[in-house]
């Protein structure tokens, strides 16, 4: 099979869906690879290392002529729309409740989507989970981006001089992004509170050396879903959780945001009377900011100071470390593939395989994923 890796074009993305590494792993299995020239260059590969693993260097217009399957870390722009040809396996980050009319752009043209985002979370998937490989990065760089904004040192220090109390860190939201945010920020020397409206996080963050923030009640017991994801709480369990929160702010210096809800938006959790209460000097570092926010002040791309407290809005904080994000996405892809039939010539693809069910957004001209 030809596999075209194309160049990405969104504003905040500099990541690449495959390295050099996996270029060599497709090459070794048999496929011809065609990238678009600079394709890597924003997560640092040249194009002499792609053409050293085995791919050729093309043009965008040459890839979507050639290219049997497309690969990419974000759905196809407007232009680029236009330009798939039909009957192309494209592979990438969909958003099936974003972009519901390129979707159907593409599906009149008998385009098989596969959207990543949905793959589902069991033991046999977990190679190919990028929510979870792209999240642990996040919340790594988001203690990081934190630790950069903030006027103080994150652990305690002894000195001739005095003493230097250790920073306080509250992580919004247990799931992969906030566990590592909470590991990290232990690393660093901070003293450590996860919250979640997951009863069962209690353990997982505890194990890492936080302290649980939470209202434990019946309805918090059944928070999680099937898939392992948080539920949307009642009105009443949100007024508690919130009236907890806001009394624990008054002493937190770092907030580090990563509640979010698969397909929806982001729930708000920091609100603006919240951040009043807050000490001069703190910041939050909203992971959910471009699903709507955690905080009710974040933007998209900026830093906003109010009251003295910084709110950091990073856009794709994976892209910020874009070689290992590269790496990591483009090998769940790699894995993704080993469960395509590329020898069979009556079907690419086993509809009654679970994970090609949950991800197969359309094909043969019909929309299977709404």
């Amino acid at each position: 099979m030809i596999i075209g890796v194309l160049k990405e074009k969104n504003k905040y993305e500099n990541r690449v869906a495959a390295s050099p590494d996996e270029v060599k792993s497709y090459v070794k299995s048999g496929h011809q690879v065609i990238i678009e020239k600079s394709a890597g260059l924003p997560s640092g590969f040249n194009d002499a290392s792609y053409k050293e693993s085995g791919a050729s260097i093309h043009s965008s217009k040459e890839i979507f002529n050639k290219a049997q399957i497309l690969i990419k870390i974000q759905l196809p722009n407007k232009e680029e729309l236009a330009l798939v040809k039909s009957n192309t396996v494209l592979i990438s980050q969909v958003q099936t409740h974003l972009n519901k009319d390129s979707i159907d752009f593409l599906n009149k043209k008998k385009v098989s989507i596969f959207a990543l985002e949905r793959i589902p979370r069991i033991t046999r998937a977990q190679n190919m989970d990028i929510l979870s490989s792209q999240a642990n990065l996040a919340g790594y760089h988001a203690v990081i981006d934190a630790a950069a904004e903030f006027n103080r040192v994150l652990p305690m220090f002894m000195t001739a001089a005095g003493k230097i109390n250790p920073a306080n860190v509250l992580v919004v939201g247990a799931g992969v992004a906030g566990l590592q945010a909470i590991a990290t920020a232990k690393r660093l020397g901070a003293i450590v509170y996860g919250t979640d409206v997951r009863s069962a996080s209690k353990e997982q963050v505890e194990s890492l050396g936080g302290k649980f923030v939470m209202v434990e009640d019946k309805e918090s017991k059944d928070a999680e879903t099937s898939g392992g994801y948080a539920k949307e709480m009642s009105a009443e369990y949100q007024k508690k959780q919130e009236a907890l929160l806001a009394d624990t702010l008054k002493n937190i210096d770092i907030i580090i945001c990563t509640a979010q809800i698969p397909g929806r938006k982001a729930p708000l959790v920091i609100k603006k009377y919240m951040i009043e209460n807050m000490k001069p000097g703190s910041v939050i570092v909203d992971l959910a900011v471009e699903s709507g926010g955690n905080c009710e002040y974040s933007q998209v791309g900026k830093i906003v100071n109010k009251n003295s407290v910084k709110i950091v809005g990073h856009a794709n904080v994976p892209g910020r470390v874009a070689s290992n994000a590269s790496s990591l996405f483009s090998k769940n892809i790699s894995n993704f593939l080993s469960l395509m039939n590329f020898e069979s010539k009556k079907s690419f693809y086993d509809l009654k395989d679970e994970i090609i069910k949950s991800t197969l957004v359309c094909a043969n001209g019909k929309i299977l994923i709404k």
